[in-house]
């Protein structure tokens, strides 16, 4: 559940776990046989909050029938916060389901859910009052909350830690469990206390499978904070015991496919529940298809149960290891830097026997190549590959020969990527090809597909008759929009055919979505009102004249630094980039940075800070150094004479980037 959404639960941080266990509790202790693989389904939150009722979980269940999620693996179908009245009925004590929303009742829903071959979820909260604060919590309600869950048919519960009154975790976690137990019924039970208090520690014996973070949001920034934080636990995870770094947020929008289908790799590389965090009845067949991926998921699901571990990770490029029940290696490989990078790993860092080849199964292309022990991959910005290496000699010859293939755009400028493409503008695309497979690679060539109208000079051959093991080939091409592209986004695709000793006619494709970016116009605009090239943000999207507000776009408030309001300007959320193009034509910017007063006064000081810097294409022209939620607006102003781009960034400081809201107002370009 949204641990932000409550101010006074987040004062309680630091709670003692320290509590007595008592023989009978031991008696209850978990494991119990449930949850041995990650769980797998669907929560409402990361998609409609409280805008929850039966028709979304009805037709959830159905869409997980109809379209063979159900037969990949997806099986809870798991209601969120504020599925109950305010008050419980005065004679039983018992929730009340919200008369409106629940008419049905939860017991009637659950039948529907369980004649699909489908089970349900529901939550509450540890405390007093559920996190979004319309339904009570189960604090010292325990026992009747778990007969009441049992009675209706519930078969998952998240339990979250809001308004916990700040008793221990580890007391009011044990106390649901064993409340749960003695109802009879086999519940899987989440521990939703966002990591606070080392739940990897003590949660095996408690429930199955535990928050090691605070909530995600639909951001590449929040993604890549749970991933660092959940990372390193994997000796803690296991069969019966999970750790879980929230919920998926594949489908919502504030993401790129490509970085989706990172996110579900690396969910699934580290043994976390997969629940699906969109609304399926508005799911594109892009999102159906990263979510439906049976051989991605097989890695999560996999009975040996072991979490994947980091490799090593060098400048973003991260390497995961998870073994596999079978004795095969699954082999992940995460770019999270801005450009295409290539690396891998090498059979002896896998603990491979030495072998002539070994068959590797590409898990997104989802073909199978024979590899000569270099299993690597050019990676694109942002992106995944995924392999899993067969542990047997199983007839690797039979195969084609694995290939680095990369098509890279290389950046003009630092924080300005090549795919950001001005019309008329020139740039270089260049197509590399490697034999990583034993037998070799024969009439290798290349070709670059623009879009309709855009020219393509190659500067160079673009084939090879032979690659042996561990050649290359690298071609480069000339690329140029038409001056008249409108402001758009455009397809740039790579193609490689070729053919081995087996094979007569192979192929392979990678491509890039090129952005043509719209120019700032002529005299003095507010930044606020512009078309930007590329924007990203760290909490919801970036807004317009408003405050960033929460993860729902247009939930801003009036732009306020320390009191002071401002009509324009732009809402970011650390670490926030937003790019613009100036075309040559622009002499300056000036504007006030400074954190905004948003949900002011914070819980924790030392909260609330930020960086704010200002870049002409690839050198910082303005730096406000350390603000803080107390400081006043400060001016900055940089010179942008001759500059193509600039870009405005909001760094999180050394305290981390919760809470860092911070604001560009009365943002003045110049230009001519």
């Amino acid at each position: 559940m949204r641990a932000r959404v409550l101010i006074t639960a987040l004062s309680l941080i630091g709670a003692a776990v320290t509590a007595t266990v008592t023989p009978a509790q031991e008696a209850m202790a978990l494991p119990d046989g449930l949850a041995l693989t990650p769980p797998m389904g669907f929560n409402n939150w990361n998609a409609t909050g409280c805008a929850i009722d039966e028709t979304l979980i009805r037709a959830t269940a159905d869409i997980f029938v109809s379209t063979g999620l159900r037969e990949a693996g997806y099986e809870y179908v798991n209601i969120d916060d504020c599925w109950a009245e305010q008050e419980r009925d005065p004679e039983t004590g018992r929730y009340v389901p919200h008369r409106e929303r629940f008419p049905s009742g939860i017991e009637a829903l659950a039948d529907y859910v369980h004649a699909r071959g489908l089970k349900l979820g529901i939550y509450t909260s540890a405390g007093t009052l559920t996190c979004a604060r319309t339904m009570p919590g189960s604090l010292d309600h325990e026992e009747v909350d778990a007969q009441t869950f049992a009675d209706w048919g519930v078969d998952y519960l998240k339990y979250d830690n809001c308004n916990n009154e700040g008793r221990p975790a580890l007391e009011r976690y044990t106390k649901m469990r064993d409340a749960l137990k003695k109802t009879g019924r086999p519940i899987v039970y989440s521990i939703c206390e966002w990591g606070q208090n080392r739940p990897w520690e003590w949660g095996a014996d408690v429930g199955h499978l535990w928050r090691t973070t605070g909530d995600i949001n639909d951001s590449w920034t929040s993604m890549m904070s749970l991933l660092e934080q959940n990372a390193p636990l994997a000796p803690n995870a296991g069969p019966g015991h999970w750790n879980d770094p929230d919920m998926l947020e594949v489908g919502n929008g504030g993401m790129t496919d490509r970085e989706y289908r990172s996110h579900f790799s690396l969910w699934a590389t580290m043994a976390a529940p997969l629940l699906i965090g969109t609304d399926l009845r508005d799911a594109t067949p892009e999102t159906l298809e990263i979510l439906g991926n049976r051989e991605v998921i097989a890695v999560d699901q996999d009975p040996l149960g072991v979490q994947g571990r980091l490799l090593r990770k060098d400048n973003g490029r991260w390497v995961m290891v998870k073994p596999l029940q079978d004795g095969d290696i699954a082999l992940t490989l995460f770019n999270s830097s801005e450009t295409t990078a290539t690396f891998g790993a090498t059979a002896a860092e896998l603990g491979l026997p030495n072998r002539t080849a070994y068959t590797v199964r590409d898990l997104w292309e989802h073909k199978t190549y024979e590899n000569a022990g270099n299993f690597s991959a050019a990676v694109p910005a942002h992106g995944t590959v995924m392999y899993r290496v067969d542990a047997e000699d199983r007839g690797w010859w039979r195969h084609p020969p694995a290939t680095e293939f990369a098509l890279d755009l290389p950046a003009p400028f630092t924080g300005v990527p090549g795919t950001v493409t001005p019309a008329g503008r020139p740039f270089t695309a260049n197509v590399t090809v490697v034999n990583r497979g034993r037998t070799p690679v024969l009439n290798g060539r290349v070709k670059l597909a623009p879009a309709a109208g855009w020219r393509v000079e190659p500067l160079g051959n673009t084939g090879k008759p032979l690659l042996r093991t561990g050649e290359s080939l690298t071609a480069a091409f000339r690329v140029t929009p038409p001056a008249t592209a409108p402001p758009d986004g455009y397809a740039l695709d790579a193609t490689l055919s070729y053919a081995s000793l087996l094979h007569p006619r192979l192929n392979r494709t990678a491509g890039e979505d090129l952005a043509v970016p719209t120019p700032a116009p002529a005299g003095t605009s507010n930044l606020g009102d512009l078309a930007w090239a590329k924007a990203a943000n760290g909490l919801g999207p970036v807004e317009r004249n408003t405050s960033v507000g929460s993860a729902p776009t247009g939930d801003g408030r009036t732009l306020t630094i320390n009191g002071r309001t401002y009509d324009k300007g732009l809402g970011t959320h650390a670490e926030a980039s937003v790019l613009f193009y100036l075309a040559g034509k622009c002499s300056g910017l000036t504007v006030d940075v400074g954190i905004d007063d948003e949900r002011d006064p914070r819980p924790d000081p030392t909260q609330g800070t930020a960086i704010f810097e200002i870049w002409a294409d690839g050198t910082k022209v303005a730096d406000s150094g350390l603000r803080t939620w107390q400081d006043d607006a400060l001016t900055l102003s940089a010179n942008l004479t001759g500059a193509s781009f600039v870009r405005i960034v909001t760094n999180g400081s050394p305290d981390g980037f919760r809470w860092d809201r911070g604001d560009w107002a009365a943002p003045v370009l110049a230009c001519a």
